[in-house]
């Protein structure tokens, strides 16, 4: 066994460690001289380039163009919606001069006293502002409209506590921002990115959600209604995995963003965000991965299928990879991308257990049997289980395999949730329950003192109100009064 693995923290004895200990040792990022900001290492960033590419044609095949906005965003604008403001004012990382000077005493660098800037610029903790200022430019008539613009940038949002991936003061994201004539086509499109969102969690990331909308204590800063797509980790604890907002014309009437509209009438845009980021990494890692390492879906594998020679001559070596050179032919034949790693340098067993430790789906090893036998040892990283198979439509097998690990560690993921989601009636029973993790399923009267008063005393929050599913009403669990459906409650990240 590797060192590397020796040295993980099991997940029983400390979940956060092994978090942070497989981050690093898998080569995904690390901390950076910058408190509170991470450098993602070319590994996790390999991950973040495939959700990159797939969710940027989701979004192109349903219209949506990209674009690119300013980093610096006037303090002014921040000031123009009262809720978004007050959402994110804790959060702004502001910048006050614009130039730096030598220090008389030749002790350093300085920032130049006489270089303030007359108005201080927020490094953007999200686009709404600076991108609404822009739209008032673009919009006039109805026959501008809608706009779907998408953006890849990275935002700064001030941290004192932070966890690589999951929470950190810099992270990089896609946020949409779209404009519409009317409430219908906005509140269509809202609902049309949560779709695209769990349909990418789900079927690439391998990871089951609950699409729902959130309460009012948890909807985004300057939204009219904000929904989510919701996940539960291994230790039990709830990730929003993303969200997307309906805010109405609260953007425009703060930018005066008007059109004509075909009655020939002015009236004010209707907008919609939407937003994931690279949290979903974290995601990623904590719904699959165990005690020896990452487990990454084939989807999203950087490396789907690794193949490692084990031999004694140089002749076997030759033999090897002569054969070897053959699957991999093939194997990009059908897209699979593939290694195959012959360096001298790390014994077999070595690269057995970086391979493990990195996730990589599949491990193919061929020795000298194997050549007599025209066979190959297939190892699973899902299962952690090997089997020996013909190299003869080697490719069409892998092919296969590697939708079957997509689904199995799906199917695995789901059956965890659904083992601990529970239904509770009573606050008794939730205090007890909450304790043990999971998804509690509770009625709640709506109100957002009850949801503080929760909040307060168990450190849980209601993760969303489920589109689907029972739609019962009933009565709250700590009022009594009436409620209209039950509510998912859940202590997150």
């Amino acid at each position: 066994m590797a060192k590397e693995l020796k040295e993980l923290t099991s997940r029983s004895e400390n979940y956060s460690q092994w978090y942070q200990d497989l981050v690093i040792k898998a080569d995904m990022a690390e901390n950076s001289a910058v408190r509170g900001c991470m450098v993602i290492k070319p590994y996790g960033y390999a991950i973040w380039e495939k959700m990159q590419r797939i969710l940027d044609d989701m979004f192109k095949e349903t219209g949506h163009q990209n674009a690119y906005f300013p980093l610096l965003i006037p303090k002014s604008f921040l000031s123009r919606e009262a809720d978004h403001v007050e959402g994110f004012a804790k959060e702004c990382a502001v910048v006050t001069h614009y130039r730096l000077k030598n220090a008389a005493d030749g002790s350093g660098v300085i920032v130049d006293p006489a270089a303030k800037l007359e108005e201080e610029l927020i490094i953007r903790p999200t686009s709404e502002t600076i991108i609404w200022n822009t739209y008032k430019n673009w919009i006039h008539s109805y026959r501008d409209l809608p706009i779907l613009v998408n953006q890849w940038a990275n935002v700064m949002r001030w941290e004192m506590r932070t966890r690589l991936f999951l929470r950190t003061a810099e992270f990089l994201w896609q946020e949409g921002h779209t404009a519409h004539a009317t409430r219908e086509e906005a509140e269509e499109e809202t609902m049309r990115i949560l779709d695209i969102y769990a349909d990418f969690v789900e079927n690439f990331m391998a990871i089951p959600v609950v699409r729902g909308l959130k309460s009012i204590n948890e909807r985004f800063a300057g939204a009219l209604d904000t929904y989510c797509i919701e996940a539960l980790m291994q230790d039990g604890k709830a990730l929003q995995a993303g969200t997307t907002h309906f805010l109405g014309q609260n953007f425009a009437k703060a930018f005066d963003v008007k059109f004509i509209n075909k009655e020939n009438k002015e009236e004010y845009v209707w907008a919609t965000s939407w937003g994931v980021s690279t949290r979903l990494i974290g995601a990623l890692i904590m719904t699959h991965s165990d005690d020896n390492g990452l487990v990454l879906p084939p989807k999203l594998a950087p490396c789907q299928v690794v193949i490692v020679p084990i031999y004694k001559t140089e002749e076997q070596l030759t033999q090897i990879n002569e054969k070897a050179a053959g699957i991999v032919a093939k194997l990009k034949t059908l897209g699979i991308s593939v290694k195959y790693d012959n360096s001298d340098n790390k014994k077999p067993g070595w690269k057995f257990a970086e391979y493990e430790l990195k996730g990589i789906p599949v491990r193919l090893a061929m020795g000298a049997r194997d050549l007599e036998n025209g066979t190959v040892e297939v190892a699973r990283r899902d299962t952690l289980t090997k089997e020996t198979v013909p190299v003869e439509n080697i490719d069409i097998y892998i092919k296969d395999l590697l939708a079957v690990i997509q689904r199995n560690i799906f199917e695995k993921a789901y059956n965890y949730r659904e083992s601990v989601t529970r239904t509770v009636d009573s606050y008794e029973e939730f205090k007890i329950e909450i304790e043990k993790g999971g998804f509690l399923l509770a009625h709640w009267d709506g109100t957002p003192e009850t949801e503080d008063k929760v909040k307060t005393e168990t450190k849980a929050t209601i993760r969303c109100i489920p589109l689907e599913g029972d739609k019962t009403p009933g009565r709250c669990m700590v009022t009594g009064k009436p409620s209209a459906q039950r509510v998912i409650f859940a202590r997150a990240y």
